[in-house]
């Protein structure tokens, strides 16, 4: 064996660009943004935060308020339909009878 290999260039062995730092080029460099809201996946399989962490997150966050069309959707389910300009489906109609009738059963209890 010769000590020595042929494998690749001599540019190959050498450092180049890895060389230490020093102190004050570090203190004055830009660093990237860090900590941006909005940044963090929460759902993220790979992140290290444990699993009650992401429980207390999840509490933490609001239930978004709903859009116009799903409000309008909870009211009426033959509204959103028609306000495409469409015909409702059998199955928006049947949602509406249904409701409605349910309606008229509390109304007949008297408890709505």
């Amino acid at each position: 064996m010769s000590g020595y290999s042929n494998v690749g260039t001599s540019g190959v062995y050498e450092a180049g660009d890895q060389r230490n730092v020093k102190r004050s080029e570090m203190e004055n460099a830009e660093r990237y943004n860090e900590g941006q809201p909005g940044s963090h996946i929460g759902n993220d399989s790979k992140d290290e935060r444990s699993i009650a962490n992401r429980l207390a997150a999840e509490e933490r966050k609001s239930e978004p308020s709903d859009d116009r069309e799903t409000a309008l959707l909870k009211e009426d389910p033959t509204l959103p339909a028609k306000m495409h300009g469409n015909e409702p489906s059998r199955g928006a109609k049947v949602d509406a009878q249904i409701a409605a009738d349910e309606e008229e059963y509390l109304r007949r209890k008297g408890k709505a």
